[in-house]
């Protein structure tokens, strides 16, 4: 909560703005749970038809780069928000409700998109694409 990304200092006056909105106490995902949370959005992914292209797992959000899916934005983020939240066995609800989200347009803001979303992934300790099945953009 309160930060802009990783490595960045917490921020208090956003951190406390954060805590204000929230219905539960806040909630940050232990490390040791973050890659089947990831296997667990690639799942719910395949079964709505999309192609995950980058996925970064944290503690406290998540950063996804999907290709098109059929299926309205609200209805894909809850299908992957349950996923992991059933798939890790919480009865309480482990993200806000909203999302932030970026529609690409052009090759340029795709790829943009995609590194930063691996960018994460290396701060982490983590190889760019951690997962077996993100699908690399084909650009041509």
């Amino acid at each position: 909560m309160g930060r802009t990304g990783p490595g960045v200092p917490p921020d208090p006056v956003l951190e406390e703005a954060d805590r204000r909105r929230l219905r539960y106490p806040p909630f940050l995902l232990p490390r040791r749970q973050r890659h089947r949370a990831g296997e667990l959005i690639g799942q719910s992914a395949d079964r709505l038809g999309a192609k995950v292209h980058a996925l970064f797992v944290g503690a406290w959000h998540v950063h996804l780069v999907t290709g098109y899916v059929h299926v309205p934005l609200p209805e894909v983020v809850k299908v992957l928000k349950e996923g992991v939240r059933n798939g890790l066995g919480y009865s309480r609800a482990i993200w806000v409700d909203g999302y932030d989200k970026r529609f690409c347009f052009d090759a340029g803001s795709l790829r943009a998109r995609v590194e930063y979303v691996r960018k994460h992934n290396v701060e982490d300790g983590l190889a760019p694409d951690p997962w077996g099945f993100i699908e690399p953009v084909r650009w041509r």
